[in-house]
């Protein structure tokens, strides 16, 4: 079975018109929806500090010490988080040791050697991955972004940041996924999730895709991978347990039905859009994800599966100060600009025909 490329091209013409209609409110809407949650988000953190909250990194940087210095990970997790009045329940309030454990082994110089690799890996992995696939100026667009969009990695805390940290992985496994190398990308995105178990819905979205085109190989490789995670969470869970005293907080959980403007915010603040008025800031976001709907194959299957996926459930459940959870999508979603001019031309095209068949896979696996 193969997944049709430029699915835009194959619409009927009034699906064709929403779209584009759908498209033009979604941009006049997307600025004024981050000058509000910027000043929302403003007007919190200023209320915390107020409160004399720390902010998340504080609290990682002095965990990270003590465990460096030879002190157990949940004993100082556990310490820490009841000294800055952080929850204890559920055991996903307390972050995974992994990035504890390799701070400790390479420092914060390693990690943002680490940061740096892979976000040099990704210009040159997208560059591969979309070979054959796109136009080249699509492609060298598409190379450029990932840079551009990756510029998180160098940002002076990034050995601190799991979410960015997981968003090169993640991105980095996207790119990996389309070719011969899709085992490489699955053992990255494993160590992803154990950085941030919240990155296992990328694995699910893969699964998805390989069970929809039956790909058994794939789909025993993903379960397996899960499989191994999920035990890895579940003794994550109980050491966290362990360590567990009465009285210890209980997360104000994860419920917020904040809206699309929570994800549209969060990847504003965690890349280079963040520099840009918000007029401009606020379509570009929505462009890129229309540029990924539009690609198509297994690759744009993948991609707008995981990115409408997560973003969907961030608008859903995430707390407004869960915006950086959006740093998992760097670089890989603003990559989608570079195919926004496909988008609109087989959008036109289908308007104006009623749709046509696309001539030739994007993704011929």
């Amino acid at each position: 079975m193969r997944l049709p490329s430029r699915p835009f091209r194959r619409l009927p013409r009034w699906p064709a018109a929403l779209v584009l209609l759908a498209t033009a409110l979604a941009c006049l809407w997307s600025g004024f929806a981050l000058e509000t949650r910027t000043r929302l988000h403003t007007a919190d953190i200023a209320e915390r500090t107020r409160m004399g909250e720390r902010p998340d990194m504080d609290l990682y940087t002095l965990i990270n010490a003590r465990v460096a210095a030879g002190e157990n990970y949940y004993t100082v997790a556990a310490e820490q988080h009841r000294a800055a009045e952080y929850p204890l329940y559920p055991f996903v309030a307390v972050r995974t040791p992994a990035l504890a454990w390799t701070t400790a082994l390479w420092g914060a110089p390693g990690w943002r050697f680490v940061a740096a690799l892979l976000w040099a890996a990704n210009i040159i992995a997208w560059m591969a991955a979309l070979q054959g696939r796109v136009s080249r100026a699509e492609r060298y667009g598409a190379a450029l972004l990932a840079g551009a969009f990756g510029m998180i990695a160098f940002f002076d805390k990034v050995f601190l940041s799991h979410e960015a940290l997981t968003g090169l992985m993640l991105s980095l496994a996207l790119a990996l996924s389309a070719g011969r190398g899709w085992w490489a990308g699955l053992v990255l995105a494993g160590f992803a999730v154990a950085l941030r178990e919240l990155a296992m819905p990328f694995l699910f979205a893969w699964g998805a895709i390989a069970l929809l085109l039956r790909d058994r190989v794939r789909l025993a490789a993903i379960a397996g991978v899960v499989m191994l995670l999920a035990i890895a969470l579940g003794a994550h869970a109980a050491a966290v347990a362990a360590v567990r005293l009465p009285g210890d907080l209980h997360s104000a959980g994860w419920t917020g039905l904040i809206g699309p403007g929570l994800p549209l915010f969060g990847i504003d603040v965690t890349t280079v859009l963040v520099l840009l008025p918000h007029p401009l800031a606020g379509p570009l976001i929505v462009l890129a994800l229309l540029g990924w709907l539009s690609f198509g194959g297994r690759l744009g299957a993948f991609a707008a599966l995981w990115f409408t996926g997560f973003a969907t459930a961030v608008a859903l459940f995430a707390r407004s100060d869960n915006f950086y959870w959006m740093g998992l999508f760097v670089p890989a979603y603003g990559i989608g600009l570079a195919f926004v001019p496909r988008a609109l031309a087989d959008l036109v095209a289908a308007v104006r025909g009623g749709g046509q068949p696309a001539p030739t896979p994007a993704s011929p696996r």
